[in-house]
């Protein structure tokens, strides 16, 4: 058995992390690429509504709300503006809440 596998690893004194927890503001624009033709209409705002809500929900989380009963529409909307985003539907805020849900 090799000497390294014997040795035990060292507990670390700081923290690893990368970035700190706070909100990184402001947010800048994401890179925009073409989607594959030939879809429904229907999948194109589909898939536009869940990337919308997927950027909110991460903004929530930078901003420490965690549980999808703490992100009332209006806190959503507002995050929206906040991101640089236009105010989503209910629908949206719905969807948000459900990555939150999934989050836990």
């Amino acid at each position: 058995m090799p000497a390294a596998a014997l040795k035990p690893k060292p507990l670390p004194t700081q923290s690893t992390a990368k970035r700190s927890v706070q909100l990184d503001l402001p947010y800048g624009p994401v890179a925009k690429r073409p989607l594959p033709a030939g879809r429904p209409r229907e999948w194109y705002v589909a898939h536009n509504r869940r990337l919308k809500a997927m950027r909110l929900a991460i903004a929530l989380l930078d901003l420490g709300v965690y549980l999808p009963n703490q992100a009332r529409n209006e806190k959503i909307r507002s995050t929206a503006e906040l991101i640089g985003v236009h105010p989503p539907s209910d629908t949206t805020c719905h969807m948000v809440r459900a990555y939150l849900r999934y989050n836990r």
